[in-house]
């Protein structure tokens, strides 16, 4: 029996997309004609936030994910791909976060330009998952100074496909990082209200490790990091004694995860005379809905922060 063809190689074949992204290796990296903005599209919206923020009127930026959208399982539609294969440059994470759209990256890398904006940060800073060694976390954005790179990736990027506008992409990347240190520091000021011994956050998957890290946080995740892993009654369990063990009171949801784990741990938990309390719903893999404050990176990190710091200290 013939294996059946993916799902990816499907669509870009209904697109035309296929051949071209079989070629010669060569991509085609004109810029637009001159007046037009460069058309991008990006995986998730914290990406998008720092194209938009970096290329600002030269750039018309469109996002795949939008609010509530879980990356680890997103497959592309064939909206998605006329976006794709429409687009002059395209930026994603990478580090396995849009896990299902990987080899449909690769094909469109052979035309057009595409950065895995993870591959910018040195990989002595990418952490792993600690239930399968080897496999690196992606949700490098929880860690502002990391995220840094990515804004220098897209940076570069742009740069390297209009080099007319370099100063301002330059500038208005400068002005981003500057807004970004401003971030970091205010948000120091904030966990510092929280007392060190309650500096435990428990959270339903475990999308904020590097958040913890420069955080100065322990961190615990009843799903692994990539939510296509289940989670079983022995995680529930494991998560509950770790939070009697260390008199935690409260867990926290995510936009983009069912509420049903952080359910059966404050369940859980009361039944054996433990409370716990739902702290709260967290920006974990999405971000806002757009025109909002959380529809944007740092009115995202501000809002997580605000969360975190309101239901601990």
């Amino acid at each position: 029996m013939k294996k059946p063809e993916p799902l990816f190689l499907s669509i870009l074949a209904s697109f035309g997309l296929l051949a071209a992204a079989c070629g010669d290796g060569e991509t085609d990296a004109s810029p637009p004609e001159e007046g037009e903005p460069i058309q991008v599209t990006t995986t998730i919206a914290q990406i998008d936030d720092i194209v938009e923020n970096v290329g600002g009127e030269h750039v018309d930026s469109t996002p795949l994910m939008g609010p509530g959208t879980d990356p680890h399982v997103y497959q592309a539609s064939h909206g998605d791909v006329e976006l794709l294969e429409d687009a002059d440059m395209i930026f994603w994470n990478g580090l396995n976060l849009e896990e299902q759209m990987t080899d449909m990256m690769d094909h469109l890398g052979e035309e057009k330009p595409v950065y895995a904006l993870g591959e910018q940060v040195p990989d002595e800073y990418i952490l792993e998952d600690e239930e399968e060694a080897g496999m690196p976390d992606p949700h490098i954005w929880f860690d502002i100074e990391l995220w840094s790179y990515a804004v220098e990736g897209v940076k570069d990027g742009l740069i390297e496909l209009d080099p007319d506008n370099e100063e301002e992409y330059q500038a208005n990347a400068e002005e981003y990082l500057d807004e970004l240190q401003e971030l970091q520091t205010w948000s120091e000021e904030q966990i510092q209200e929280i007392d060190e011994e309650s500096r435990v956050l428990v959270t339903a998957h475990d999308a904020f490790q590097y958040f913890g890290d420069a955080a100065g946080m322990d961190v615990i995740g009843l799903q692994g990091i990539s939510t296509d892993a289940e989670y079983g009654l022995s995680d529930v369990q494991n998560v509950i004694d770790e939070m009697e063990d260390r008199d935690v009171g409260a867990i926290f949801g995510e936009t983009s995860v069912s509420d049903s784990a952080i359910e059966a741990v404050i369940e859980g938990a009361g039944q054996r005379g433990h409370e716990v309390e739902n702290g709260g719903t967290l920006y974990s893999d999405a971000m806002g809905e757009p025109g909002t404050e959380e529809g944007t990176y740092v009115g995202m990190y501000q809002a997580n922060i605000n969360q975190i710091v309101d239901a601990l200290k």
